[in-house]
């Protein structure tokens, strides 16, 4: 089991014949994940890859592979009608890594992504890997190791350290994913909490946030009722002061409740097991299972 993708998923990267497309779907390929069709407005009708055909639209390449997952690298001007585009046509999981679109664009893509009832993760993220069956993303397949612990981070770098800390403590992932930093994303930390509760084959969660915002804490406050899983946690921007921006665009203290320590106590009081440091949470993890 997993979430949001697995070796079923048929994919279609939106972009893919830009240089950041070709580059990442040659990874994606070489994981294993089942890329079924491009889509570049204009270049429809290229084969790429040797069989992977192009289409003009997200429509036309679901009509012809019954796709059900999408991959965007497409420029931020243009990555909010991306998105829009695949949900429309109820592709099920939606990954942006695109990096810059306008808040005002991303209201309007989070409204009708929610309309349709579809899954996006990001933008702004590193996307997402079940582990030995289907990478989305720009994340290295290879650190990622099979197991039952599933990630979820704010931080791309902090993604890969977690998974890196797990496998150097013998434990492994079913599925880990970036949500992404920005101030408007798809799948929260609450909502991917759920789904990690739900998969029967994960048995313990890493959960990473950072300065900025109140994501954490209502995550935390659901993971006390709902969650039965054990939950190490950890935030970055420990040191960071107040009213500047760390990084993320979303990553900017303006209230009590969204500092490192603030979010830490919460966390705590909440049942998660906290770590001071990234470097701990492997071993916090193999401790409590």
């Amino acid at each position: 089991m997993s979430i949001l993708i697995n070796n079923n998923s048929k994919v279609i990267v939106q972009g893919i014949t830009g240089s950041e497309g070709s580059f990442h779907t040659k990874q994606m390929i070489e994981y294993g994940s089942n890329i079924v069709a491009g889509v570049t407005p204009g270049k429809g009708g290229q084969i790429v890859f040797d069989n992977i055909p192009v289409y003009d639209t997200v429509r036309e390449a679901k009509v012809k592979t019954n796709a059900n997952a999408s991959i965007i690298f497409v420029p931020p001007r243009f990555a909010a009608n991306a998105i829009i585009e695949s949900a429309k046509e109820k592709i099920n999981t939606i990954v942006c890594i695109s990096e810059g679109i306008p808040v005002r664009d991303m209201i309007k893509a989070k409204k009708i992504v929610d309309n349709n009832n579809v899954n996006l993760i990001g933008p702004n993220c590193p996307g997402i890997i079940t582990v030995d069956e289907c990478k989305l993303g720009i994340m290295p397949g290879f650190i990622a190791k099979k197991g039952t612990i599933g990630v979820i981070s704010k931080s791309g770098t902090l993604t890969y350290e977690a998974i890196d800390q797990l496998v150097k403590n013998g434990l492994g992932q079913t599925t880990a994913l970036g949500i992404g930093g920005d101030p408007i994303i798809g799948t929260d930390m609450k909502k991917a909490l759920e789904l990690f509760e739900n998969d029967t084959d994960t048995e313990g969660i890493v959960l990473i946030g950072e300065i900025g915002g109140t994501m954490e804490i209502e995550a935390a406050l659901w993971a006390k009722e709902n969650c039965s899983k054990p939950i190490v946690g950890f935030i970055a921007g420990q040191t960071a002061p107040p009213g500047r921006r760390m990084g993320h665009a979303g990553a900017i203290i303006s209230g009590g409740d969204e500092t490192a320590l603030a979010k830490m106590k919460i966390m705590t009081q909440c049942g998660i097991h906290v770590c001071n440091s990234p470097a701990d949470i492997g071993k916090k993890m193999k401790e409590i299972l």
